[in-house]
């Protein structure tokens, strides 16, 4: 521990970093104490080696739970409450490049203002002192629906109609605050069982939201848009790169609820491209017809359909319309008969 205007250690020259003071100490007007932080060793990135690290002399990093193209997710310790808590840290890259990094603040921002009970709220945005980006939401118990798909197959409609109203609801109080997700996928829907056994759908990532009157600056930071959302789910008007409104997210929902009960996409191509192609020149493939062993509802088929019309004016103008129109149509279960003896 140093005190004073040390800027180096003496022993080594690891460069000093502030930390708070004891209350003692600042009770006796101490000086700022300054503590050795040794740095990453030369070529580490230092995303990955935030283990037992502690973020703004709150956030006590515990594990990795994962990572992806744009980040690393951890688990961590709040000391201020002894909770649980989700760190997404940025990579290098994202952070690195200013615009994007720009772009990060801002969305996140926005997102922050998002408190609903079906939305994954972000609590805090904070910068490391290598500078990498990081946000701070609760941490959730439970599994992703994308996971849930690959270990169980196609959901039933009991089970799966419920998720989706769930969702739909956190989509429409986000775009009634002018946010849009912009990356709805199976992967960004979290499943947390509660008590009763019942489960709460909630909406993770709306680190690319943006507002939907977005000034010039906005404008701006969001004119490469087109390549932030995911390939399979993107609405026609986001493969071409125009402005978004919600109802792009009811597009993007329409394909998640459309595989997450047939176990495929309603466009084929061999590629991402090729199937961003399809929903622009295609026709989706209908829904009677994606699953050879069942049978769907003609009132079914036809609400689910309209979600995903390539004419954003030809579908559900609001998320709370698709999700009462495909609770409303499976009130009688959804299908027209239970093929080949299987379940549903």
């Amino acid at each position: 521990m140093y005190t004073g205007e040390a800027r180096f250690c003496s022993k080594d020259g690891t460069q000093l970093v502030e930390i708070a003071p004891a209350p003692a100490a600042a009770a006796a007007g101490s000086t700022q104490i300054r503590q050795a932080v040794k740095p990453p060793p030369s070529g580490t990135d230092p995303a990955k080696t935030l283990r037992n690290q502690t973020l703004d002399s709150r956030y006590q990093v515990v594990r990795k739970l994962g990572e992806g193209g744009m980040s690393f997710v951890y688990e961590a310790k709040d000391i201020a409450t002894g909770e649980s808590v989700a760190v997404k840290i940025m990579t290098p890259k994202l952070a690195q490049d200013k615009t994007a990094a720009e772009r990060l603040r801002r969305e996140a921002g926005l997102a922050m203002r998002l408190d609903h009970l079906n939305i994954c709220r972000i609590l805090r945005l904070g910068e490391t002192p290598e500078g990498l980006i990081y946000l701070v939401m609760p941490l959730l118990k439970g599994e992703l629906l994308s996971d849930k798909e690959v270990r169980e197959g196609p959901v039933p409609l009991e089970v799966g109609v419920p998720i989706m109203k769930q969702v739909c609801e956190a989509l429409s109080f986000a775009h009634e605050h002018g946010i849009v997700h912009r990356d709805l996928k199976p992967e960004n829907i979290f499943l947390v069982p509660d008590a009763a056994g019942q489960v709460k759908a909630v909406v993770t990532d709306f680190g690319l939201a943006k507002e939907k009157r977005a000034g010039p600056g906005m404008a701006k930071l969001t004119a490469t848009g087109i390549i932030l959302g995911t390939p399979e789910f993107m609405s026609p008007e986001q493969i071409r790169g125009r402005q978004l409104d919600g109802r792009s997210d009811v597009y993007a929902l329409g394909l998640v609820a459309y595989e997450m009960f047939t176990g495929r996409l309603p466009f084929e191509g061999k590629s991402a491209q090729d199937m961003m192609i399809a929903r622009l020149r295609g026709q989706p493939l209908p829904l009677r017809k994606a699953r050879a062993d069942l049978e769907f509802s003609p009132q079914f088929e036809k609400a689910l359909m309209k979600a995903i019309e390539a004419d954003p004016g030809d579908r559900y103008q609001t998320a709370r319309e698709l999700g009462e129109a495909l609770e409303a149509a499976s009130a009688g279960g959804g299908l027209m008969s239970k093929l080949k003896g299987k379940l549903f």
